[in-house]
């Protein structure tokens, strides 16, 4: 019998958009863009080292038929085959990045080589899942994607601006060298369920002193602004910008409504009811004093911008982180806010 020496070439024209691959997709972020994508009839595979990703965030989605979960580090090579891939492995905050910086800027950087390769074999699709802190300590405000940023290159926070800007070069020279289809979303801070409570960011840091009778931590004096984006929003941004053809970005996908940090721990010692002192503590080095994203592109070329109001998405995180820690008190008993 000949055989037909083109039947095992990968042909491109069988190419779909149903097989999604999501790295780090046992994270907060993570589990919920799975989460949606399973909802949207894809077949997700979803990949993690559980640096910080957790089982627990996936547990619900193991019974799905459409769901695949592997323990993979995305330093190391990866084959697969997929239609699209969302690469959103590398830990997110300070503590986490800072705790082993190599670590952090090899997974950003080998692992956007990685995806990058597999996504040219198979002809995937491929978004980066950048952040705004490719801006840095931005001169520019509000930040629009055409501002280059002001970072301290060798900075403690460097191994993650810098991992970021440059796997954001690495997604632009593979799809400029190599034709590969690539996305690059600019994420400002996001909050929401499954966050982790030690994680060091400000909301769940602030939601879990709260609801504990603890001290509300504030960095400087509270002057320097943030703007939160609820999750829920941020992957349907995610998902419009993977689904946007001939649009490559990058594009910032965060909530435009700038607050101060000392408004966010007012408003969080009131809907927790909690009566927490609030206390200074010295600015971090490299911490940005102002961030906040310029949409205009993001509601012009994917028709998105968020929906969910501060105060009803800080609704459902306390909810979330109230159950959480009556099922894991941290450090002893919890100790319920005053009434």
């Amino acid at each position: 019998m000949q055989i037909d020496p083109n039947r095992f070439i990968y042909n491109p024209a069988l190419r779909t958009d149903r097989r999604v691959l999501v790295t780090g997709g046992a994270g907060f972020l993570g589990s919920h863009l799975c989460e949606a994508l399973l909802a949207r009839g894809k077949e997700v595979l979803c990949l993690d080292n559980y640096f910080t990703g957790r089982k627990q965030n996936i547990a619900h989605l193991t019974a799905h038929p459409g769901f695949e979960l592997l323990r993979h580090d995305i330093t190391h090579p990866l084959f697969v085959e997929v239609d699209q891939i969302y690469n959103l492995a590398c830990p997110a905050s300070p503590v986490h990045y800072q705790y082993n910086p190599v670590k952090t800027i090899k997974t950003s950087i080998l692992g956007a080589i990685h995806t990058l390769g597999l996504a040219k074999r198979v002809k995937a699709r491929i978004l980066q899942a950048s952040t705004s802190e490719v801006y840095g300590n931005p001169t520019v405000h509000p930040q629009p994607e055409t501002y280059w940023g002001h970072v301290n290159p060798i900075g403690v926070r460097s191994c993650y601006d810098e991992g970021k800007r440059a796997a954001e070069c690495l997604f632009m020279d593979y799809h400029r060298q190599n034709g590969v289809d690539v996305r690059i979303a600019r994420i400002f801070n996001t909050y929401g369920p499954r966050m982790l409570p030690d994680d060091g960011r400000v909301v769940s840091n602030f939601v879990v002193q709260a609801l504990r009778g603890q001290p509300l931590t504030v960095y400087g004096d509270g002057s320097q602004t943030r703007s939160f984006c609820y999750v829920d929003d941020l992957v349907d941004g995610l998902i419009r910008l993977m689904g946007q053809d001939g649009f490559v970005g990058p594009v910032n996908l965060g909530n435009p409504e700038e607050f101060t940090i000392l408004e966010l721990a007012e408003l969080v010692r009131e809907m927790t009811g909690s009566r927490a002192e609030i206390r200074f503590l010295p600015l971090p080095a490299d911490d940005p004093v102002q961030r906040r994203p310029d949409i205009a592109l993001a509601r012009e070329r994917l028709g998105w911008e968020p929906k969910v109001p501060l105060r009803e998405g800080l609704r459902r995180t306390i909810d979330y982180f109230d159950d959480w820690l009556r099922e894991n008190p941290l450090d002893g008993p919890r100790t319920p806010p005053e009434a």
